[in-house]
């Protein structure tokens, strides 16, 4: 078991588009592993390859722990893309690992077809709805760059302006390892 630190809202990693993964190999495979023992370290359901420090498009669910979803198995998605989202809108609060003790209303499409590819490089596709397409649509925002808070209203956002620098500076405690502030 290897916990990756997280790497924590305003860090550079974050806010850039992650890199298309053309083969599969034993270091993939521990980066995925090692993504399984941070997120379950740190009480996640999903956590996206840029929350622990690569830039590979890749992100991982598991929601076994929700009642509704204990049947699933943990999910991996590499070079995921959304297609065919729904008109009808849902309005659900959300946090994030890399946003520590923050959480926000975030409107966003109830439904929509994922494509994918799995550990094979083989695309497959996957029709999502309710809570499993609120967490992809989290997860594939941070391989596009893309933190849940800038998707809250503006009036969210001048209410998360402060702890949002806190986070970034580093003045808040975390019960999972973070990647330390880098100096600029």
């Amino acid at each position: 078991m290897a916990l990756l630190p997280i790497q924590l809202y305003g860090d550079d990693i974050l806010k850039k588009k992650t890199v298309k993964i053309t083969k599969v190999d034993d270091k993939l495979l521990k980066l995925i592993s090692d993504m399984f023992d941070t997120m379950e370290n740190a009480e996640g359901i999903g956590l996206a390859a840029n929350q622990v420090g690569s830039t590979k498009s890749l992100f991982i669910i598991d929601l076994t722990h929700i009642e509704e979803y204990a049947h699933l198995k943990k999910m991996i998605f590499l070079n995921p893309r959304l297609e065919n989202y729904s008109e009808e809108k849902v309005m659900m609060e959300e946090g994030c690992l890399s946003v520590p003790d923050v959480r926000a209303e975030v409107l966003r499409p109830k439904s929509f077809t994922l494509v994918y590819q799995n550990l094979e490089l083989k695309e497959n596709r996957l029709e999502a709805d309710n809570w499993i397409a609120r967490v992809i649509q989290h997860e594939y925002d941070h391989l596009q760059g893309v933190y849940f808070t800038d998707r809250v209203s503006d009036e969210k956002k001048k209410e998360l302006k402060k702890v949002l620098r806190q986070i970034r500076e580093r003045k808040i405690e975390c019960d999972y390892p973070i990647v330390p502030k880098i100096k600029k």
